[in-house]
């Protein structure tokens, strides 16, 4: 198998530190898929919540305004120094509900065995190498509590023609260059959930002016 050129961690903090809130101009094809983790992590059950890769934070102040419980605490994690300001200053309002913390990169995460019910990551696995996103899997096992909920999404490869060509292309374009994508490629999120630990729920795959993303709900056995 060829070898993956994925970003390091100062590559990727330095993209997404130049980004910044242009991030979100990124939803005309993320907020499609997004929407299915929404409806199926039921979410309105959920107490404590891990996001790995928190961004601006626009996912967070959407839990915490219209899903999660009054007394729901949410902790987002990001490498970048730009989103995790940006997150903060985003989710100032909700006071103690809410915590954001700036991490080294690395796929641990600093928080005791089943401390979350949920641990959420979008468009974040399909920038990581493909060791990163199994240690970053067993990460959300050990964190999750008996039944919790993996809700991920990402870029996917396309299912029908024109989304097989766009997908084509951009894959073509990350292999030359992974920066000019931010680093994100499509991936196949299933390979990388073990069926011993987690039972997938919900898989769908959604398309979205030709870029097609991957959303999958797994529980914790």
């Amino acid at each position: 198998m060829t070898t993956e050129r994925t970003l390091t961690v100062d590559e990727a903090r330095r993209f997404y530190d130049r980004m910044g809130a242009r991030q979100d101009w990124n939803r005309f094809y993320e907020d499609p898929a997004v929407e299915v983790v929404l409806r199926h992590g039921d979410f309105e059950h959920a107490h404590s919540v891990v996001e790995f890769g928190c961004g601006t934070g626009r996912l967070a102040e959407r839990l915490l305004d219209s899903h999660l419980p009054p007394d729901a605490r949410y902790l987002g994690l990001d490498v970048s120094t730009t989103m995790v300001s940006l997150a903060s200053e985003r989710l100032k309002r909700f006071g103690e509900r809410s915590e954001v913390r700036q991490t080294k990169g690395a796929p641990r995460i600093e928080a005791p065995d089943q401390s979350f019910d949920r641990f959420v990551s979008t468009y974040v696995f399909d920038l990581l190498s493909r060791t990163d996103i199994g240690a970053v899997v067993a990460e959300a096992y050990r964190v999750l509590t008996p039944g919790g909920r993996l809700c991920a999404v990402s870029l996917t490869h396309g299912r029908t023609w024109f989304g097989r060509s766009v997908s084509k292309t951009w894959q073509s374009i990350w292999s030359l260059s992974p920066a000019t994508l931010g680093g994100c490629r499509p991936i196949e999120l299933p390979g990388f959930i073990d069926t011993a630990r987690f039972e997938i729920s919900h898989l769908e795959v959604v398309s979205s002016y030709g870029l097609s993303s991957e959303a999958i709900v797994a529980s914790k056995r």
